[in-house]
């Protein structure tokens, strides 16, 4: 016991001197690393303190930093020996030994104050602009992973409204500043300098360096003729100096149908059907559709549905059996997005080259249905002469793409298609309308007809060019571009053999066009600078020509169905041959000059003379020109102090712009030939005229007809543009956007004016009829930091808003519904593509709201009511009003960017707010017997229609007849089309370069991201996409995993 105790001792003593010894290490430890303060003031050039400059410490752990106070002062605690980094935005980063009363002086960051912009034949410095230009974030809009990346636009410029559905190809529609015109309203796009107008969804989005949208006239009016509707200038990539750099990057994506309308299936189509018999008073065991029902009625007198059976076969032979097809689980699949993209690039002081690769497939949600292009890029540059003066390159593209669309209307059909009826027969052929089934296409047959509809396009596109810098700030440029396409495609009508729709035709057509767009221009350049004085000036002169041409061959009658087979010369019947083409040229003289006084104040003048083949020897040359200013206030001595304001700028803008887009040859008299040949076994005359009506047994003599009044006194649409903006940047660049107000009048807008029998046969022409206005505002702001413990963000919003107006047009065309008004009002003051209705008043749900109601032809229980707007106590078609606006009160997108050590987080909101849709869709949902074809297949929204046992619903009654006509153009159909969609949410991880060193990368970046994750919509809205309110291509949700990489 002894001697345990005195081990037990022992050993505790030495636990003692163990623990003596690590306090005395420790003591000795923090008084190595004394910790000390540190302190200073943080300045500018100019002396004003630097309010909320972030300071930490090199190297610290967790918060170890601090911000400057309202007179630039901070203090921090730090270990002896430590480093201090000063940052701000719009200052370039300083690292400092760490020591007390530290003086700092932070340098502007001269590339945000110097970013240059690309403005139209020349770059402008982006703090100089005096016009209204958007300047888009390449990286952004990459992390969408668009095919098209100018519909990855969508929701990120303010007063860029653009359309698009889910089809593979990404082809979108773009608007910039509403609509300004009644005829083609794309925008121009200039890639490299070469004009275009549409396309995008062909080049590789990966090759893009910069995308500027010019919105105002004084920006735009550069390029004349083609401007009215805005400007997108695309440049592309180029080596930058330094050693060979290669890039990857490649993405896989899911593609969802999430999106989807409920259908009505087998059992739950009866029991609608049997409520339309039973409302309407007759035997639903009358039906032609092999249903049978067991019914009876209540105590109440009310009938009662007791059970639904089938017919084993729809069809007397006994092949079609009964079904409960899900059609659109049937034509539908989860759809795969492959994206590769691999590019080298070097540069020197001697020149740079940029050689890029990529691949795209999309395998769209459709069965059948995908899009696929090949891309390559090659952009040289090369400085010749000792001193560099001589600059000779090329930007070059070639692209091929491919695609099989889904059938026109394919998706109506999908839902309108029995759901009782197979999808193949008992003798494996496919099934289809039997008996007193309305005459539809089978979904899954239409979609293997369609499947060899493949059409090819290659796309070369680019530009060689020549610059020399004769002396000093004096450049002349000379480059050529083209732009030549070419589409095959062959048209594939395959025997139908389904059910009482069945043909055994079989047909093929072989369609080639060919576009060539060539363009030369040859421009000159001088900037000078005397003192406080800056000076822009810029002349040049440019051609352009464009050809299209197109030809086809259509035969019948091919003995073998396959594709590789069947060319028109294999046919054996009904040969017909087409072709075509037209051209038109354009010549343009043009200047700019540019002033800017001290960085304080600017002016810009821009003119252009067009003169075009498609307008008459009376106006083919027009002239445009435009005016801007700007005031940078804060560069003003009363302004000077306050150093929180970065950038303040006012700027104003007037110009003209044109607009040139009719057909070539919409200034001549055209005759078209018109042959007397035999059809469908009679006969038509063509010209010729049978005044005895014998005919003499033989066909007729053939000639021409006219088919178009010339007028050589047409001329170009012009745009009047007026713009008052503000820039702004506060709080050392964190807090920065912009304001735009713009009102746009159109005038002299090209109508094609319909004949009138006076003027004889084919007595239309295109005149110089319309004008339009359209006013709005643009406003975009964001907020960009970095936090103490290292978190960067950069938060950006933007909204818009216009509102158009067609002010003049010929009575007749504005009478007619061909822009709005359906016929019945002049849509002269409203918005274009207005349409005028009914009101409707809800459902009539009693006999004595029947009574108490204005004279209603068709009105009873449980049909739509009509308001009686005019008060004459019987619905006619004067009680018509305007019911539905196209143009949104609003459009607004929110994007939100974190970054956090090798972490990067973005999300990306878009939405609009205020927007009528009609919903042709509702027409399949909610009525009956709407389309004029009996027992079509349905929405689910049927099942909750009104009934004496339903009688709080306030969708119409089931009938079998519309005796009310309430497929009529009314309110019901005019739905709220708001939303907000999540676009875009993406998280991204960069391996450390400690270990991406070892793999000898530079950078390995992996990422996941959602398109498309979410919809809020209106709670009124009874469809399923409100961005895609009828048949258009699903809008699928994407999910995404990709890589970046460096080497």
């Amino acid at each position: 016991m002894g001697i345990t105790i005195n081990k037990t001792f022992i050993y505790m003593e030495k636990m003692k001197t163990l623990l003596m010894s690590i306090c005395l290490l420790l003591v000795s430890a923090v008084s190595f690393a004394q910790v000390e303060e540190a302190s200073g003031n943080v300045t500018d050039n100019s002396g004003e303190p630097v309010i909320g400059a972030t300071v930490t410490v090199v190297g610290g752990q967790g918060n170890a930093g601090t911000v400057t106070d309202i007179d630039g002062n901070f203090k921090v605690q730090v270990q002896s020996g430590s480093k201090l980094s000063i940052s701000f935005m719009g200052y370039k980063t300083q690292v400092v030994k760490a020591a007390k009363g530290l003086r700092i002086v932070l340098e502007e960051d001269a590339k945000l104050l110097n970013e240059v912009v690309v403005t139209g034949y020349t770059t402008q410095r982006k703090a100089d602009l005096t016009g209204a230009i958007s300047v888009v974030s390449v990286d952004e809009i990459a992390k969408q992973n668009e095919n098209n990346p100018i519909k990855a636009l969508q929701g990120r410029v303010p007063g860029m409204n653009i359309t698009a559905d889910g089809s593979p190809s990404g082809t979108a529609t773009v608007r910039i500043r509403g609509i300004g015109t009644l005829n083609n309203n794309d925008p121009l796009y200039i890639v490299d300098g070469v004009p275009t107008k549409a396309g995008m969804h062909e080049l590789n989005g990966n090759d893009i360096e910069s995308i500027q949208v010019l919105k105002d006239a004084a920006s735009a009016s550069i390029y004349g003729s083609r401007a009215a509707n805005g400007v997108i200038i695309i440049t592309t990539k180029k080596g930058k100096e330094g050693k060979v750099k290669v890039d990857f990057d490649g993405s896989i994506s899911v593609s969802s149908y999430v999106n989807r309308m409920k259908v009505l299936n087998a059992k739950e189509f009866g029991q609608v059907m049997w409520r339309a018999y039973m409302n309407d008073g007759m035997d639903p065991n009358t039906n032609g559709l092999g249903y049978n029902y067991d019914w009876s009625y209540n105590e109440q007198g009310n009938p009662v549905l007791n059970g639904i059976s089938m017919k084993k076969y729809l069809d007397d032979a006994g092949t079609t059996p009964a079904a409960d097809t899900d059609w659109f689980d049937e034509v539908t699949r989860k759809g795969v997005v492959q994206q590769y993209n691999v590019s080298v690039s070097k540069g020197s002081d001697k020149g740079s080259s940029f050689f890029s690769l990529g691949y795209y497939k999309n395998l769209g949600i459709i069965k059948e249905s995908d899009f696929e292009r090949f891309s390559a890029r090659m952009n040289t540059e090369y400085k010749l002469l000792k001193n560099n003066s001589l600059t000779v390159g090329e930007h070059f593209t070639v692209n091929r793409t491919s695609e099989v669309a889904a059938p026109g209307g394919f998706l109506q059909n999908v839902l309108q298609f029995n759901p009782s009826l197979p999808i193949y027969t008992e003798d494996g052929n496919y099934a289809g309308p039997v008996g007193g089934y309305p005459d539809r296409y089978n979904p899954v047959a239409v979609l293997e007809r369609n499947k060899d509809n493949r059409y090819t396009y290659w796309r070369m596109f680019g530009d060689a060019y020549v610059n020399l810098n004769l002396f000093k700030g004096f450049n002349i440029r000379s480059t050529f571009g083209l732009d030549y396409s070419q589409k095959q495609q062959r048209f594939f009508t395959y025997p139908v053999t389904e059910g009482n729709v069945a043909n055994d035709k079989n047909a093929v057509e072989a369609k080639q066009e060919h576009w060539t767009k060539w363009m030369w221009n040859a421009v000159a350049t001088y900037n000078k600078e005397i003192g406080q004085h800056r000076f822009d000036l810029m002349a040049g002169m440019e051609l352009n020509r464009q050809d299209d041409i197109y030809f086809s061959g259509y035969k019948e009658g091919f003995a073998v169905l396959n594709p590789d087979y069947m060319w028109p010369d294999a046919g054996t019947t009904g040969a017909q041959a087409y072709g075509g083409g037209s051209g038109y040229s354009l010549v343009s003289f043009f200047g700019k000059a540019n002033y800017n006084y001290a960085d304080k104040y600017m002016a810009s003048f821009t003119i252009r003379r067009d003169g075009s083949s498609r307008f008459g020897k009376n106006n083919r040359y027009a002239t445009f020109p435009s005016v801007s200013a700007g005031w940078r206030i804060n560069q003003e001595n009363f302004l000077k102090k306050a150093s929180w304001i970065d950038d303040l700028k006012i700027r104003a803008s007037w110009g003209q712009t044109g607009n040139q887009e009719i057909d070539n040859l919409a200034r001549y008299t055209i005759f078209v030939s018109n042959y007397g040949v035999g059809e469908n076994g009679g006969q038509s005359y063509g010209t010729s005229y049978d005044i005895a009506g014998t005919n003499g047994g033989s066909t007729l003599p053939s000639g021409f007809k006219r088919n178009q009044i010339g007028n050589d006194d047409i001329k170009w649409e012009t745009t009047t543009q007026t713009d008052l903006g503000l820039d702004f940047a506060f709080f050392g660049n964190t807090l920065y956007g912009n304001f735009d107000w713009y009102f746009k009048k159109t005038k002299d807008i090209l109508v094609y004016m319909p004949g009138i029998a006076v003027m004889g046969e084919g007595s239309s022409q295109w005149i110089n009829a319309g004008e339009m206005e359209n006013r709005g505002f643009e406003f975009n702001i964001g907020y960009r930091n970095k936090t103490n413990f290292g978190l960067k963000y950069d938060i950006t919003a933007n909204i818009s808003s216009y509102r158009n107006e067609i002010t003049a047009l010929p009575t007749t065309v504005a009478a007619n519904g061909t822009f709005g008004g359906n016929g019945v009002k002049s849509v002269i003051g409203h918005p274009m593509g207005a349409q005028v209705g009914y009101v409707c008043d809800g459902i009539f749900k009693s006999q004595e709201e029947i009574d108490n109601h204005a004279t209603q032809e068709g009105a009873g229980l449980g049909r739509m009511r009509w308001k009686d707007l005019d008060h004459d106590g019987k619905i006619t078609e004067l009680d018509q009003t305007w019911i539905y606006d196209p143009v949104p009160d609003f459009t607004y997108g929110f994007n939100i960017y974190l970054e956090y050590k090798n972490f990067d987080f973005t999300a990306f909101f878009q939405g609009v707010q205020g927007v009528d849709i009609i919903s042709d869709l509702k027409k399949e949902t909610d009525i009956w017997a709407g389309l004029n074809v009996g027992f079509l297949n349905k929405g689910h929204r049927l099942l909750n229609a009104w009934c004496v046992d339903n009688p709080s619903s306030n969708i119409p009654a089931l009938t079998l007849s519309d005796n009310n006509n309430e497929k009529r153009v009314s309110t019901y159909w005019v739905e709220n089309g708001s939303y907000l969609k999540l676009r875009t949410i993406q998280l991204g991880y960069n391996l450390p370069k400690s270990i991406v060193s070892k793999l000898s990368m530079q950078r390995l970046r992996m990422y996941v991201s959602a398109q498309n994750l979410f919809t809020i919509k209106s709670s009124s809205f009874t469809g399923v996409d409100p961005e895609n309110p009828n048949y258009g291509y699903p809008i699928p949700l994407n999910l995404t995993f990709g890589l970046n990489v460096t080497f």
